[in-house]
């Protein structure tokens, strides 16, 4: 009775997550019309592509920010799970004289932050990234709470292997390449996938130090077509006035919305069944304790 209890809290639970998905599917697909007059549906009255035509007016510039964001995410994961993994290695080494020091140093930094302005002033005065592609890349290179998940997981593997390992004349950097980070492959997938989602769905950062449009990346790129769709249906009269037709005022909002947003998670829904395997296995041994 427990376990058909638990089971089917779970498919609840399920079902919760994947129905809104499947409604924002079918609204992608979903006529204009269809969703002014009668709402969200999971079976709409009307079908049409135009939410998807709208976006790929310009397949070009939709391509070349898809190429921006990927590329931020994959330098951007590479780079950040190797100076994680190797910040938590040496927290994780009992043999660490400055051990305690370095931790307060690190974990210190989850308690406070410098704020908004003083990062701005940062990554623009002193690090010169204005209209940077580093600018994206930077500032998530390290995060102090997947140092701790990556401590923890590190924390697991025997130290006799590493004495031994250096017994054998095995230098740091041996060990570490060599021992350390293949027994941390869940870790190192979990945590890559944490990562690559943040990397892919960041905006905020490229709103502030991006504005060549070159550069912009997917999510940013969405969200600028989304405020400029917004503005031109809720101002037609006032953009009549500079001689553009009314027909470019009545553009989808509603459908184009909901098809902007499969095409930025799609990528990413398919590379998470790669990764499920080590990501639940790192969960679970990599976790922190109280």
């Amino acid at each position: 009775m427990a376990r058909t209890i638990i089971n089917a809290l779970f498919v609840l639970i399920s079902l919760s997550m994947f129905l809104p998905f499947v409604l924002v599917i079918t609204s992608s697909f979903s006529a204009e019309q269809s969703i002014i007059e009668n709402g969200y549906q999971y079976i709409p009255s009307m079908w049409s592509l135009e939410g998807y035509q709208t976006v790929f007016k310009s397949p070009a510039i939709l391509m070349r920010a898809y190429g921006v964001t990927a590329f931020i995410t994959v330098v951007g994961t590479l780079c950040s799970l190797l100076l994680t993994s190797m910040t938590a290695y040496v927290l994780s080494r009992r043999d660490y004289s400055f051990n305690r020091p370095a931790a307060f140093y690190v974990f210190f930094t989850m308690l406070f932050s410098g704020g908004l302005v003083p990062f701005y002033i940062l990554m623009t005065q002193y690090l010169h990234l204005k209209d940077n592609i580093l600018s994206i890349i930077l500032p998530g290179l390290l995060n102090v709470f997947y140092v701790m998940i990556m401590r923890s997981y590190m924390l697991k593997i025997p130290f006799e292997m590493i004495e031994s390992a250096k017994m054998d004349g095995a230098g740091e950097f041996r060990i570490f390449f060599r021992m350390v980070l293949p027994l941390s492959t869940p870790g190192l997938a979990t945590l890559g996938l944490m990562i690559s989602f943040g990397y892919w769905n960041e905006w905020f950062n490229a709103l502030l130090f991006l504005e060549n449009q070159k550069l912009a990346p997917l999510q940013l790129l969405l969200q600028r077509m989304i405020r400029n769709i917004e503005f031109l249906t809720s101002n037609s009269d006032f953009v009549s006035q500079f001689g553009i037709e009314v027909s470019l005022a009545d553009l989808p909002k509603y459908n184009v919305r909901m098809a902007m947003a499969i095409l930025a998670a799609g990528p990413m829904m398919f590379v998470f069944p790669f990764f499920q395997r080590y990501f639940v296995a790192g969960l679970t041994i990599g976790s922190l304790k109280g």
